[in-house]
């Protein structure tokens, strides 16, 4: 377990695997506090762990207790892509997120050069605010049977971006249970696409 502060003073707290020599490496946000949503979700812990075998580095971390509306989250994933920055230098970081998470790592500003891709699982944009179109390599990936935002609905919206692909998990909605190893499936060949 790590700890680690925002720039507004709260403590963090989180889980690092780095491996000997990273070529990348992430930070992955959990879905809605408000709903249970932690650090040890199954869909986050399944990046989590297979990243690191692939030679990125990960860090999952719980958001703030207190509930900041996805403003302060996006603070606290800030503070992690810092964080993972100073274990593994030198290195491009992405930012990962489900459901929620996903639209905090969503909300992340790449401008400084800080990040060099997001990686969006079961992002809730339709269910949410309009968002600002990524300027960053993107790969969003749906649930088919998704609540919140199905392929049909996340399909016009991803389709504006710049640089954004969409791909479906069959036979899985919302909540990805049995759907996690398709998740890290999809999302292992662009990581490696994207770090090179």
């Amino acid at each position: 377990m790590v700890r680690f502060r925002t720039d507004d003073g709260v403590e963090l707290v989180g889980d690092i695997a780095v491996p000997a020599t990273p070529r990348g490496a992430a930070i992955i946000c959990h879905p809605h506090p408000s709903y249970g949503g932690n650090r040890f979700d199954h869909v986050v812990g399944a990046l989590f762990d297979a990243l690191p075998a692939r030679g990125v580095a990960a860090l999952r971390f719980d958001f703030r207790q207190d509930f900041g509306g996805g403003v302060a989250e996006a603070a606290d994933a800030i503070a992690a892509i810092e964080f993972v920055r100073r274990a593994a230098p030198d290195v491009p970081v992405l930012a990962v997120g489900y459901s929620f998470g996903a639209m905090v790592a969503l909300a992340v500003d790449g401008d400084d050069g800080q990040i060099t891709g997001k990686l969006l699982v079961a992002p809730p944009l339709s269910a949410m605010d309009p968002v600002e179109a990524p300027d960053l390599p993107t790969l969003v990936i749906t649930p088919a049977h998704d609540q919140f935002t199905p392929p049909a609905a996340a399909e016009p919206i991803v389709a504006a971006w710049p640089d954004a692909e969409l791909v479906t998990v069959p036979m899985a909605d919302h909540f990805l249970h049995g759907g996690t190893a398709r998740v890290v499936d999809l999302a292992l060949p662009w990581i490696d696409r994207i770090l090179g």
